[in-house]
Formats: structure tokens, sequence, C-alpha cells
């Protein structure tokens, strides 16, 4: 069993050889007596079976085996001599040729990815000039009463008047056409909101003017698209009262608020809840700059200056990646031309790229960025800023968590927490100078 390592650069190699009868000879013997030993065959003791039955039986099953050991073995001493840790591989090996002489001997060509490794350089000078984001009282002020709005309670007004748009009207009413009651079209103490546009066009506008305790007959036409055919197109009468109208009262901004908004800490205080806050907004901004002004002039200064090979196997994941994205913006036509044409395929292969080239590096240079600059991510910081991005936006954080882990969505956020967190990092100590 011989073979040859050939290193063409420092992330990508190949090894050929060629794996003789006898290596697969010797090996299949070895496969077949331990199969012997704890094989159940009808007819013979447990662990009596002669060898020669296993083979027999079995033969390709283990011949299978018996290859796949030799090819294991030059890999390994392969990697050796390559100077490869597995730690370092990136996917499997694969196995390029394998074919059989009619000698019985296999000439074999594996090829073999691995992490690149290369200096980062003084990758601090590369950030251009920036101008440091900054959060304003207003802001905050501004986010809370978004957040306390998003806990309104409804409250009975404290005088009685009659109704306007925008209220909160509780009603009881009952719905007729032509003289009968219809199915579904009675409620009591049923809240509205004056000018939502939820109930059937026309009935809200014709409430505004009631007052308290007060009835009266409400006269509109169901849509001609409405789901029940019995209603849909129909002149119908509502009689409807008044019982009160309530109005939005926002949530007090004290301890009790920051509390429910900080349900993990537990003493929170508004203080807290501001400074939190403005974490939070600071981070966004900082994130929102660095991403629409500031990413990609630094990432493109990066991928300029450091130069390095890239695994062929994962540029040819990320072209085959732009291809899809291209072919579903395709005709069935346009598909099917494709298909018969492997030279456009080649063609949109080598236009794809330079670009699938650039991200390949980018994602190896923030890799090492973040090893450089010590940046981890816990799973504890993926799930406490879904928490926090939900509760800002009104959302119940801990279901929302709950969602993006069924959807496996988890690590991806997480590789994207590490860049955004070591990109920021840098961004800080510049704009620190």
């Amino acid at each position: 069993m011989t073979f040859t390592t050939n290193k063409i650069d420092e992330a990508n190699a190949t090894i050929t050889g060629t794996i003789s009868a006898e290596v697969v000879a010797s090996n299949l013997d070895k496969v077949a007596k331990q199969a012997a030993k704890t094989m159940d065959i009808q007819g013979f003791r447990k662990g009596k079976v002669p060898v020669s039955v296993i083979k027999q039986r079995y033969a390709e099953k283990m011949t299978q085996d018996a290859e796949g050991e030799a090819l294991r073995s030059i890999l390994t001493d392969a990697l050796v001599e390559l100077k490869i840790d597995n730690a370092d591989l990136i996917g499997e090996p694969a196995i390029t040729k394998f074919d059989k002489q009619d000698d019985k001997s296999i000439n074999i060509e594996i090829t073999v990815s691995c992490k690149p490794q290369f200096d980062l350089g003084d990758y601090k000078s590369l950030v251009p000039k920036m101008t440091a984001p900054k959060v304003t009282a207003k802001e905050i002020t501004e986010q809370l009463n978004e957040m306390a709005s998003q806990g309104v309670a409804l409250t009975k007004i404290k005088r009685k008047r009659a109704v306007k748009s925008g209220d909160n009207a509780v009603i009881d009413f009952e719905g007729f056409k032509d003289g009968v009651a219809f199915d579904g079209g009675k409620a009591e103490g049923h809240i509205l909101e004056i000018g939502s546009n939820s109930f059937i066009p026309g009935f809200e506008d014709q409430l505004i003017g009631m007052k308290y305790e007060e009835s009266k007959e409400i006269e509109v036409t169901f849509p001609e698209d409405y789901q029940s055919k019995d209603l849909a197109g129909a002149d119908v009468v509502f009689k409807v009262t008044l019982n009160e109208i309530q109005e939005k009262v926002a949530a007090e901004l004290d301890d009790e608020f920051a509390k429910k908004m900080l349900p993990q800490e537990k003493e929170a205080t508004m203080d807290m809840l501001k400074e939190k806050l403005e974490e939070q907004l600071l981070s966004q901004k900082k994130t929102a700059y660095f991403n629409e002004e500031i990413k990609s002039v630094y990432t493109e200064a990066l991928v300029k200056a450091i130069d390095f090979a890239v695994p062929t196997s994962v540029l040819d994941q990320e072209i085959n990646q732009v291809l899809n994205a291209k072919v579903k913006d395709m005709s069935e036509d346009e598909i099917k031309a494709l298909q018969e044409n492997p030279d456009e395929v080649k063609k949109m292969q080598e236009e794809a790229k330079p670009d699938a080239l650039n991200s390949v590096k980018a994602t190896f240079i923030v890799d090492a960025l973040a090893k450089t600059e010590a940046v981890e991510v816990t799973d504890q910081e993926v799930t406490q800023t879904i928490y926090y991005e939900a509760m800002m936006g009104g959302q119940d954080g801990q279901a929302v968590i709950k969602q993006y882990e069924e959807a496996g969505y988890l690590p991806m956020i997480k590789m994207s927490m590490i860049e955004s967190k070591v990109m920021i990092k840098i961004l800080d100590e510049a704009l620190g100078k």
C-alpha cells in the first residue's frame, strides 16, 4: 500500500495511492475473523462459524469494510505526512478516485480541505474613519413610553361624555335582517375601538355622539363578499346600547414596571431599566452604523489586505448557493435550457467565483478576529438578546426564544452575534482613539 501527498496550498491537498490486493485480502481476513467470534449462523455454534463461511455469505459487505479500512489507514498516514491535524479538517475528505484494476489492486485519490492559517497583520489600522453613535435621554424616554404603551390597560373614563373617534365603547348589540334576528349578530359588553374599522363599514361612525345608556338603531349594509352568503350584501339593522366609554391608560413608569420588564433581575429598578435600554439602544445604533456604513468598507479592506488560500470545498459550496439563488428566480424554460448547456453553467460558476471567494475569505477572517480578540458569545447571551429585542418590540420574549429554538435558528444567530461583537469591539477601540 503506497501513497504520495501533494499540498496544493495551505488549505487544500490531494492524496494519491494504490491499495494492493494483498492488503485488501489481509484486512478481509481480520474482518471475517472478528465477525466469526460473534456472528450467529444457523447450523453452527455461536462463535464457531468458519471464516470461509463468513466470507462466502457476506463477501460484498466485508470486502467494502476491508477496502474502507485500507482507505482510512492511507488517510491517517497521509495527514501525518501533510502535518494536518484532524481538528483542522473542514468537512469530510472526498474520495475523487477509486478505480479497481485487473490485478484487484485499487488506485485511489483523496482530496482534503483544512482551515487556512494566515496572519491578520495590522487589521485595526484598516478601520475607516468613524463618528461615535450616541443615545440621547429623549430616545430612552421614547423607548420607555413605547414599552409602556404596549401594556396599556382599558379604564372607564372619569367623566361621562359622548362617544368620539378613538374611544373604546362598551356596547350591547343585536342585529336584525328583515325584522328577524340573525345568528352571530348579538353580543353584550363588547369593546369596540371607534375608528379601528374592525366592524361592518358605517357601524362605528354611527356610534359617535352616543351618550351613556343611550340606545339607538344603526342601519348598515354587509359587504358583497361577506363570508356568510345569507348576509352578503344585505341591509340590516343593529339595536345598540352604549354601556360606557373606556380609555387607554399606559403603565406607570416606576420600579414595578421595571420588574415586569426585567423578570430575570431580582431587584429591578427604573434606573436599571434605563441603563439596560441605553446599552441596548447604543448597541443597536453601533450595529446599524457598522452594518450600514462601515462593515462593507472594512471587510473589503480586510479581504484585500489579507491574502490566503481557501478550502476548495467551502468555495464550491458558496458558489453553488449563489447559483441556486439565481435558479430560484428563473422560469422553467430557462432552467431547462441551463440543464442542457453545461458550458453556460460553468460560465455562471466562473462569474460567481470572485464574490464567493471574497465571502468565504471574510468568514475565515472574522473567525480569526474573534479568536485574536478573545470574543465569545455564550448561549445565555443569545437568549438574553432575543428576549430583550422581543420585549422592546412588544412580544413575549420566552415565546420568541422557543420559536427560534424549534426552528433551529439559534446557532446561526450565535454566529451573527459573534461577528457583530468582534466588530463592535474593534469599532469601540477605534472610536476611543
